[in-house]
């Protein structure tokens, strides 16, 4: 892998910042305009307070946005993948400091209307398909973070699948950050009616002691009997800030299987949402998330069935030691007209130490009457009992933990059917899990 070369461009996030940046760019008219728009809300509005429900346990007062630049604010070292390790990839897109690299894929792909890369490049050449698809699931007015990736982003990935194409093997992406930069990069994802992906997007810092922001987002549009596969890791330095709107929109009969590996950042707050828009649309987002120090991950989930004959799974289990803490608020919201939904949603929570805290906030909001939703939370501390009967088998404590700790994420484990995510997500977790008191 070739090593990420930073531009002579920075810029600050104020005005004089942002109109430095628009000038720097060649972009239509049309996109500018969202650009000003969202930079006059992102003014207009303030930094999200610990007052309504959906920030009162995410604490962001140490956050200061003076403090990063963006542009590649400095040359960044290559960092190896994880998941792609041992895949023979259809395509290949490395991004560094919002930079991105000259793409890789397949001829016989780009021979089918196949489009893959850099978000800013293919935009610029292709805008007539991108155009009615950019923004259709991501809100710039939704807060404060979200208007400024709407005014700022750059970098990203896009993949574009014509109708009735499939991609037999993965795509991946990775985003690289070097220490005290800011990527404000997108990821979009359009597959039309019938057309079949799977996409293996990393986020990665070259040093688990790097500080940096991210403020991004992620919108996936699954056509009409169209299947996804997205995988999701992120993994920054502990120093990272990140900030990210994420969204599907899954159409009629068609399936998606969302897969996040959340482990770095200093703290993380996401909004995730799968919306199932089309009558027959199936969802199933496994998450796995794992934390140490001070780590705080904060994730609000949302499946909104909108059309009937639906059906969302939804399994998130977190491991916590040391001081860190974890937030999951999930919602299922059912519309009136969504009869016959099958939504279902989980959060377990494994404390490895005394002074982690996790908090879990499941909820329903039901307004059809023919329906089946059920939802259930639990946390719980490894059990001492499980520890001495691993130890009396030869195993010492810590192997006797990292056993424990990987069995207890293996129902996610079992529910991925890419080999390399499973191993991946397992081998990084494993090498973090340190020993826990009696």
């Amino acid at each position: 892998m070739t090593t990420g070369i930073a531009t002579a461009t920075t810029y600050s996030f104020t005005d004089e910042g942002f109109e430095g940046f628009l000038a720097s760019r060649r972009e239509p008219d049309w996109l500018s305009a969202q650009r000003r728009a969202a930079w006059e809300m992102f003014q207009q509005l303030s930094w999200p307070k610990q007052r309504g429900e959906e920030w009162s346990r995410t604490d962001i007062r140490l956050f200061h946005l003076d403090k990063f630049l963006g542009g590649a604010a400095a040359a960044c070292e290559p960092v190896a993948a994880s998941l792609s390790q041992g895949v023979e990839l259809a395509g290949q897109s490395i991004t560094y400091n919002g930079q991105v690299d000259p793409d890789q894929l397949r001829d016989d792909l780009r021979a089918k209307g196949v489009l893959f890369g850099s978000l800013e490049r293919i935009l610029a050449d292709h805008a007539d398909k991108l155009r009615p698809h950019l923004n259709r699931a991501f809100d710039a007015n939704y807060d404060r973070f979200a208007a400024l990736h709407a005014a700022f982003w750059s970098g990203g990935t896009v993949l574009y699948v014509p109708r009735g194409v499939v991609i037999d093997q993965p795509l991946h992406t990775m985003s690289v950050l070097a220490n005290h930069a800011a990527d404000l990069g997108r990821t979009l994802v359009i597959l039309e009616d019938g057309a079949e992906a799977t996409l293996l997007t990393e986020l990665r810092s070259p040093e688990q002691t790097a500080v940096g922001l991210h403020c991004g987002a992620v919108e996936l549009l699954v056509g009409r009997g169209a299947h996804l596969r997205y995988v999701s890791l992120q993994d920054w330095g502990q120093g990272v800030w990140h900030f990210s709107h994420q969204k599907a929109l899954v159409g009629s009969n068609a399936t998606i299987q969302w897969t996040i590996g959340a482990l770095g950042s200093r703290l993380a707050k996401v909004n995730q949402h799968v919306a199932l828009v089309g009558d027959g649309a199936q969802s199933q987002v496994n998450g796995v998330m794992f934390t140490e120090n001070q780590q705080h991950l904060s994730y609000h989930t949302l499946q909104h069935h909108k059309a009937p004959n639906c059906t969302s799974d939804f399994l998130y289990k977190a491991a916590l030691q040391d001081r860190s803490r974890t937030v999951w608020r999930g919602m299922i919201k059912v519309d009136p007209k969504a009869q016959k939904t099958d939504g279902y949603q989980r959060n377990d929570n494994l404390m490895l130490s005394t002074s982690a805290r996790a908090d879990s906030i499941p909820g329903l909001e039901i307004e059809a009457d023919d329906v089946r939703c059920t939802h259930g939370s639990t946390s719980g501390r490894v059990d001492e009992e499980l520890i001495f009967y691993a130890r009396s088998r030869g195993l010492t404590r810590k192997e006797a933990i990292q056993m424990i700790v990987s069995g207890f994420f293996q129902k996610v484990f079992d529910r991925i059917t890419i080999p390399t995510v499973r191993e991946a997500l397992g081998t990084t977790i494993a090498q973090r899990v340190r020993e826990v008191g009696p």
